[in-house]
């Protein structure tokens, strides 16, 4: 197992509630992280057609038979067990009782929200950070090739190619398990649906758009992409613009919250392919915004993360808020610093000068990380510093 720095959180929440929820995309590592936290509890998984069959039919025998609490994998499999479950934490009045584990959110957080408010204590676990990597020493030599594998921990951990491993994925999870959400009749046109959002990561997102190039309605655009996002596959990135006024757009931005996956999803099979991409600087921005997304996360806070873009099209890629005021942060994929990427940090500057705001910061694609007078330079390496 590699280690991974949600574990604190867990740590932390189970002090202070009954119940623990660890939510995330399949195979992001949530059933591990789990028993390797909790060790001596049992272990249960609701794939499992005879538990899922007796926590359904007989709930209250099911919960029983754990005393002292355990691991209930895939819950959102039987999301009336949830009820029961309020109960029996009740009556026992422990914290750190139950750690319940899911990969959709819908019957998770609906069931949560219902039967459990104020009792469970929840982290999102996203697939593998860079941080997590640089502990588990299994970062890829170059950005390139970290940008094809991206960070599910099943490609670090075998020896698989990461276009063998994504095939089986998106075959397996995607198309079984999200189709089955939406009951999706035609294969071929979900399919280029998921391939058009890759297309789309780190742009505005226009349903009506999107639907058309898919042959879809904007309702059903609207539909399939929020079984998306309760999958862990894509998130949405909201416009800032308290304190603004109204020269700025409103529409979100979309992301893959895996850019190993989207490059698969792009038909990017190999390394070499990527330098010369058209689509590599949306995937280095992919990359980037996941990796700010995983850091909070893994605190067990909510993402909080915007972008900021007024009617001229002049943007900051990320903004997000601080003690000490908002905190821009700009993207460039490539990899030696060109006086020109400062622009969009100027025009920032000039326009958010009656705003509290810190110095911003700017993440490129090389290797060494400074102080300049107009920002921070970041290298790939220290996205998220430690």
């Amino acid at each position: 197992m590699y280690p991974r720095q949600a574990r604190a959180a867990l740590e932390r929440l189970a002090r202070g509630f009954p119940v623990l929820a660890i939510t995330g995309p399949r195979q992001s590592g949530k059933t591990t992280l789990a028993k390797a936290c909790f060790p001596d509890k049992p272990y249960v998984s609701l794939e499992n057609p005879d538990e899922r069959e007796f926590a359904e039919h007989d709930p209250k025998r099911f919960l029983a038979r754990f005393p002292e609490g355990a691991v209930l994998d895939e819950v959102q499999r039987c999301p009336a067990l949830l009820s029961w479950l309020q109960g029996v934490v009740d009556a026992r009045q422990l914290m750190g009782q139950f750690i319940l584990t899911g990969s959709a959110q819908f019957d998770l957080i609906a069931g949560m929200s219902q039967s459990l408010a104020g009792r469970v204590g929840r982290v999102e676990l996203l697939p593998l950070s860079l941080p997590e990597m640089q502990d588990g020493g299994c970062v890829p030599p170059t950005l390139d090739r970290l940008l094809l594998n991206g960070g599910y921990p099943a490609i670090y951990l075998r020896e698989l190619a990461a276009s063998d491993w994504f095939s089986n994925y998106v075959a397996t999870y995607l198309e079984r398990d999200v189709r089955q959400i939406i009951a999706v009749r035609d294969l071929s046109q979900f399919q280029r649906f998921v391939r058009m959002c890759a297309a789309r990561s780190g742009q505005l997102l226009n349903l009506a758009a999107l639907g058309a190039d898919c042959g879809i309605s904007a309702v059903t655009a609207r539909e399939w992409l929020s079984v998306l996002e309760a999958s862990y596959l894509v998130t949405r990135l909201p416009p800032y613009f308290q304190n603004f006024g109204k020269r700025l757009v409103k529409s979100p931005k979309l992301y893959f919250l895996d850019v190993g996956l989207m490059a698969w999803l792009l038909g990017i099979r190999d390394e070499a392919s990527i330098s010369t991409h058209a689509a590599r600087g949306a995937l280095f921005e992919t990359w980037v915004v996941s990796e700010l997304i995983k850091q909070r996360f893994n605190t067990g806070q909510p993402a909080d993360l915007y972008f900021w873009r007024d009617s001229s099209g002049n943007e900051i890629d990320v903004v997000y808020e601080t003690a000490d005021g908002l905190q821009p942060v700009e993207i460039k994929s490539g990899s030696t610093f060109a006086a020109d990427w400062l622009d969009g940090v100027k025009k920032w500057q000039k326009f958010s000068a009656d705003t509290p705001s810190r110095k911003p910061i700017l993440i490129y694609g090389g290797e060494d990380s400074h102080e300049r007078e107009a920002c921070r330079l970041t290298g790939w390496r220290d996205v998220v510093r430690r």
